[in-house]
């Protein structure tokens, strides 16, 4: 194990002033996160996205936590380090995912595709107890579903039935997963050429 004081200068390293600064999104150091791979290379989490800040990653590196499998055409250096950034690292052990996500609004509008449930609309999304409370719905994965804030003023209190307001697709409970599969449908804006063997590495390639 290393000394702690080599760890902390880690990660209060700077980027070398000569340095050319770099185009796009690695222009900053902020801008220079590490994505999660577990054990077995695949990646943590999709959605969110599995990434961790640069400080964060180097501590890890020399914690003897994780691997690096790829870095950034970025370096920083201090008295002592002079060290590319990692922007791909393994964990060396293994974290068994939960078989179920946790119950959130983050969650839920991801099960149901970032769209309301009665019409499809990807506008002003909240969420709707499909057997409202007042007739005993419960705020469970099966009686609650994405909805726009029209859609849910106009169901009020009823039942669809009783709204003759029909569900795209009935609510129900998923496995990390179903909502994991889900989520590689709405990547993030920016995904660095060294994550993309990670991310998509089951996509049939382009010839």
């Amino acid at each position: 194990m290393l000394h702690r004081s080599l760890i902390e200068r880690a990660a209060a390293a700077r980027p070398h002033s000569g340095e050319t600064a770099l185009l796009g999104h690695d222009r900053h150091l902020s801008n220079c996160p590490a994505l999660v791979l577990n054990a077995d290379y695949t990646p943590l989490s999709y959605y969110p996205l599995s990434l961790w800040p640069w400080q964060t990653a180097i501590k890890a590196v020399f914690l003897e936590r994780v691997d690096i499998v790829a870095t950034y055409d970025r370096e920083v250096h201090s008295a002592s380090l002079d060290m590319k950034i990692p922007s791909v690292i393994a964990l060396r052990q293994f974290v068994k995912p939960s078989e179920f996500p946790a119950f959130t609004r983050f969650n839920l509008f991801l099960r149901d595709k970032f769209q309301c449930q009665y019409c499809g609309s990807p506008d002003q999304l909240t969420f709707d107890h499909v057997v409202p409370r007042r007739l005993g719905g419960r705020t469970t994965w099966e009686n609650v579903a994405a909805a726009c804030a029209p859609c849910n003023m106009r169901k009020g209190g009823r039942t669809p039935a009783q709204a003759q307001m029909r569900l795209i697709t009935e609510p129900i409970r998923p496995t990390s997963w179903q909502l994991q599969d889900r989520g590689r449908l709405f990547p993030p804006g920016h995904l660095h050429e060294s994550w993309r063997d990670w991310l998509y590495w089951d996509v049939e390639l382009e010839g």
